[in-house]
């Protein structure tokens, strides 16, 4: 299958996009009026918005990748 090309795609998608982080903005919001907070899901929500930053084909990779944890070769002896 070919890539649709980047234009047909974000003048589809914007709308949907903009909801999106308009959504999640509000949620952080909600988070922060809440007061501080030393949480590591904040932290890993955070480093999940710096992997949106990045340019490249990888991002839905690398942010799989982020909240999934390290392979245990012994997962069946533990679960």
């Amino acid at each position: 299958m070919q890539a649709q090309p980047a234009h047909e795609v974000l003048n589809r998608t914007f709308l949907e996009i903009r909801a999106k982080l308009l959504d999640l903005a509000a949620l952080l919001d909600r988070i922060d009026r809440g007061g501080k907070i030393d949480d590591p899901k904040l932290d890993q929500l955070h480093k999940a918005l710096a992997i949106l930053q990045q340019r490249g084909l990888d991002r839905a990779e690398k942010m799989q990748m982020h909240f999934s944890l390290p392979y245990n070769p012994d997962w069946q002896s533990t679960a």
